[in-house]
């Protein structure tokens, strides 16, 4: 802006100077025409007067060098001339000023030179004996003129450039300065040109909008910062071109970033070709989802485009958990097709018996066997059943009436109904320790120590022994089951919960078992808030302790 202003100063001066040169020389140069004209013509009136009186003999001693005097006839010959030979010269009647002479008395005109660098002015006048008396005088014109004065021009404008540069460049500052010091941060509090009040306020009022805005920009990222970081799922913001602006917690995880990639291109912090093809899908327009598994889960990943009036803006990336809900659809696939096979196996034994006994084809001496098999089949299946319904009572998470529960009467219970079972298999049970209250469900604290029980006396050796122990643990109530069976390896030990899973399917007909007995422990456990661990050794037997 300094810059300009002095450009503008440094210019209108030169300009000013030159137009003044300018000026000044052609009303010099007027002024002293119209002064040469005059003195002319009384010059030429002096001598008329005198070869009037005298003839033309009066130039016989007259001597001028300035002025030029020239007789013509009325012919226009000319008779004398008192700087050339007049016998020589051409004819002078159509001459402007001669013209003007023979017809009004006098004539006047001004001619420039060949080289244009003269101008010769002409006054004439008739004589009384009827010939006209010339006079002329030459002058510079103002080209020549301002030839012969260019080096006093360039002089007079080199010394006035100077000046006008120091003053232009004092004055530039001089009007910049109060510019410069404007305080844009406070514009009211500024004392500066009154021209720029109305500026100044409207800057005021944008600088209190703009702060305005600016805040309420920063609080509703913050809110957004907050919002997605605190998201369970994956967030990531992709730009245009493919560049990360913004990536949650959920999503650093996933993807299994350490440091801020924002500003990264989003395809090398991922470079699987399915995550490649469906971010530049969604770059194109199109929505993709697909589910794919990382750091052993299951996450499904949905990319949309980002418009804006028919305009891409970018991308967004979507990561879901599923790995509950996929376990939860393969438990329910499983459990759908073990429930048909558990179910389909004890009736087609009763259907195969059945029939054979209303066929006929029993001897009379097997119908007792054949009916105890369906007796025995029919028990099993409602024994199934009745699990079945236990477990979806417990998935559907609805409120039994709790109650104050002896831990240590509930197992006395549980080891009279099973002294039977044990003691067919030759199990010994026992029981260590004196039994807590606990605050829960009767019917649930029952399911748990009879079926890890059931578990300890159909999986023991002959001759086995089954131990209950009952006391506190750390000021919680706990009770294990600990047996001297077969045991469970490692493998098998992390699965054993789910329904219907057995380590050694083939010998699950001779235990009678359902295969939900410790699904049911599980959920039962998790009902009181409770914790479950499992020691266990293949050859030498399991211990299942409950913690509520």
């Amino acid at each position: 802006m300094t810059k300009k202003i002095f450009r503008s100063i440094f210019t209108v001066a030169l300009v000013v100077l030159l137009a003044s040169i300018g000026i000044a020389t052609s009303f010099l140069y007027g002024y002293f025409n119209n002064a040469q004209v005059k003195q002319l013509k009384a010059e030429l009136s002096l001598v008329a007067n005198a070869v009037n009186e005298v003839g033309i003999e009066y130039f016989e001693n007259f001597d001028s060098n300035v002025f030029r005097f020239t007789v013509i006839d009325a012919d226009g010959t000319v008779l004398y001339d008192t700087h050339a030979d007049a016998s020589r010269m051409e004819n002078h009647g159509e001459r402007e000023e001669i013209v003007g002479a023979f017809q009004s008395g006098t004539g006047s005109s001004a001619r420039n030179s060949f080289t244009l660098t003269e101008k010769t002015f002409y006054e004439a006048t008739l004589l009384e004996n009827g010939e006209v008396l010339r006079i002329s005088v030459s002058q510079l014109t103002v080209g020549a003129l301002i030839l012969d004065m260019l080096p006093a021009i360039i002089a007079i404008i080199l010394v006035a450039a100077v000046v006008a540069f120091i003053l232009a460049e004092a004055m530039a500052k001089k009007v910049t300065d109060p510019l410069m010091r404007l305080d844009l941060e406070h514009p009211v509090e500024n004392n500066t040109y009154e021209e720029l009040t109305p500026i100044l306020t409207k800057v005021h009022k944008q600088h209190k909008q703009i702060k305005s805005q600016t805040e309420t920009l920063r609080r509703k990222t913050d809110e957004f910062e907050q919002i997605i970081s605190s998201m369970n799922e994956g967030l990531v913001l992709l730009d245009e071109h493919g560049m990360i602006l913004s990536m949650n917690t959920a999503a650093q995880k996933i993807f299994a970033v350490k440091k801020d990639v924002k500003g990264s291109d989003f395809l090398l912090v991922d470079r699987t070709s399915k995550m490649s093809k469906a971010v530049w899908s969604a770059l194109e327009g199109s929505h993709i989802e697909y589910t794919e598994q990382r750091n052993g889960n299951e996450y499904q990943f949905t990319v949309n485009p980002i418009k804006s009036e028919d305009k891409i803006l970018g991308a967004v990336i979507f990561a879901f958990d599923i790995t509950d809900r996929a376990f939860a659809e393969r438990n329910r696939r499983e459990f759908t097709a073990n429930v048909t096979h558990e179910l389909k196996t004890p009736l087609q034994s009763i259907i195969g018996s059945a029939e054979l006994l209303e066929n006929g084809l029993v001897k009379p001496e097997d119908v007792g066997r054949f009916v105890g098999n369906i007796r025995k089949e029919a028990t099993r299946l409602v024994s199934l059943i009745n699990d079945i319904i236990r477990l979806s009572q417990l998935d559907e998470n609805h409120e039994p009436a709790t109650e104050d529960v002896d831990l240590g009467e509930v197992a006395r219970e549980v080891m009279e109904v099973l002294t039977v079972a044990a003691a067919k298999r030759n199990v010994e049970l026992e029981m260590e320790g004196e039994g807590s209250r606990i605050c829960g469900v009767r019917r649930y604290v029952y399911e748990i120590i009879y079926n890890l029980c059931d578990n300890a006396i159909r999986y023991n050796k002959e001759g086995g022994k089954v131990i209950i122990k009952l006391g506190q643990e750390e000021g919680h109530a706990f009770v294990s089951v600990q047996d001297t069976g077969i045991g469970i390896a490692a493998e098998h030990q992390s699965r054993i919960f789910e329904r219907f899973y057995r380590v050694d399917k083939s010998h699950s007909k001779d235990t009678g078992g359902t295969g939900l007995g410790l699904s049911i422990v599980k959920h039962a456990v998790q009902y009181h808030n409770g914790k479950m661990t499992l020691v266990s050794e293949p050859g030498k037997g399991t211990c299942i302790k409950v913690v509520f």
